[in-house]
């Protein structure tokens, strides 16, 4: 089973990623946990140009994120899929058309194109979108990277695209209120995941 974990700055998902696999690995799930941008070794580079590099076109972010997918998906995500296990990737397809679609105005056809390209078609079975109020998230976020530091209008465009997004389709992007502890927060997740999930007979498989 395929999972990614969408949303803003601030809304948790690294912090959910962990707690989600803590859950399924309790219920006898191998589980792997990933992110993009980063997963693998040209991932880690191509990670420290996007979020702490020099600035560059919206095109030439969208072609690293791009560059980054495809060998995530092939060296590292279809792999252990194949293998059985449940894949909870930190950010995938979705980020690319919120952040370059929504935020910086690129067309979103060609982003679903190239998304398509670079994952062979690979969709995720479920994506958690961890709903928060930018303002909120920003004010959790550390300022760390570029995108941290964009303008309010730019995160307010993004969240707006998450919107679109799971309302587009909603019985694959689930809408998690952010809101809350993070204990609170998973047992939303687990809610939602639990229904989902493959019977374990057949995960290990």
């Amino acid at each position: 089973m395929f999972i990614t974990l969408e949303g803003g700055e601030g809304a948790g998902k690294t912090t959910q990623q962990s707690l989600l696999a803590e859950q399924l690995q309790q219920e006898g799930y191998a589980c792997l946990c990933t992110r993009e941008p980063g997963g693998t070794a040209l991932g880690k580079v191509l990670r420290e140009l996007l979020l702490h590099g020099d600035p560059m076109t919206p095109l030439a972010e969208l072609l690293l994120y791009a560059a980054d997918r495809a060998e995530h998906v092939s060296k590292v995500i279809a792999p252990a899929l194949a293998a059985g296990q449940v894949v909870i990737c930190d950010r995938y397809t979705d980020s690319t058309l919120a952040y370059q679609g929504y935020g910086r105005g690129l067309d979103l056809g060609q982003i679903r194109q190239l998304n398509h390209l670079a994952t062979g078609g690979l969709q995720p079975h479920l994506t958690l979108w961890l709903d928060l109020a930018p303002e909120v998230g920003l004010a959790r976020s550390h300022l760390g990277d570029k995108l941290e530091q964009e303008h309010l209008e730019f995160h307010r465009r993004v969240y707006q695209g998450f919107q679109a997004l799971a309302a587009a389709e909603p019985q694959r992007i689930v809408c998690v209120p952010a809101q809350g502890s993070p204990a609170e927060v998973a047992a939303r997740i687990w809610s939602v995941v639990k229904p989902r999930l493959p019977r374990r007979d057949n995960s290990a498989s």
